[in-house]
């Protein structure tokens, strides 16, 4: 197999460029989810593809904001977040969440989950948590999470997945 760079990874100072990186790693398909927040009545969010399980004994989540993000430090502020698994159905709070300014919120229907958070109608699951650290990593931020409250959503729908640089949908 040819390599995607440098000169069959003997090089140790040969690095992928971004546009390469982005694209192999786009054939890892991810799950999509906003985490939201609120303060002094105002809610705030961010679409998020980097979100993981990390521990389950504490219980644990990581997110990945990019440092670049408006959004995070209202969020980070707050001490607390909700991630908000998207199913198939979603693709348009995906897409307006992942947009930087302005009010997110508008037009979209949101209930406080047991913490108090923005728990975002239809979504497969809501993710209650505390930040507990914070690691900076390259052009993000690897955030963890400790779990405070959690629950399923009440949706039939599969997942939205993102593949290639494209929303895809699981049939469940």
């Amino acid at each position: 197999m040819t390599p995607f760079f440098g000169s069959a990874g003997t090089d140790s100072s040969a690095h992928p460029d971004e546009e390469a990186l982005r694209h192999v790693m786009g054939h890892f398909c991810s799950g999509v989810a906003v985490v939201t927040s609120s303060a002094s009545g105002r809610a705030f969010g961010m679409a998020v593809q980097s979100f993981t399980s990390l521990s389950l004994n504490p219980p644990l989540v990581s997110i990945c904001p990019a440092r670049t993000s408006t959004s995070w430090p209202l969020i980070r502020d707050t001490g607390r977040f909700c991630v908000n698994i998207l199913g198939s159905h979603q693709e348009h709070l995906s897409r307006r969440f992942a947009m930087s300014g302005g009010d997110k919120f508008i037009g979209v229907p949101w209930e406080p989950t047991s913490t108090g958070l923005p728990g975002l109608v239809g979504a497969l699951a809501w993710i209650d948590c505390e930040v507990e650290a914070e690691h900076p990593a390259g052009d993000h931020t690897i955030v963890i999470g400790r779990v405070l409250d959690l629950r399923p959503g009440d949706t039939p729908k599969g997942p939205l997945l993102f593949f290639r640089g494209q929303y895809a949908a699981l049939d469940v």
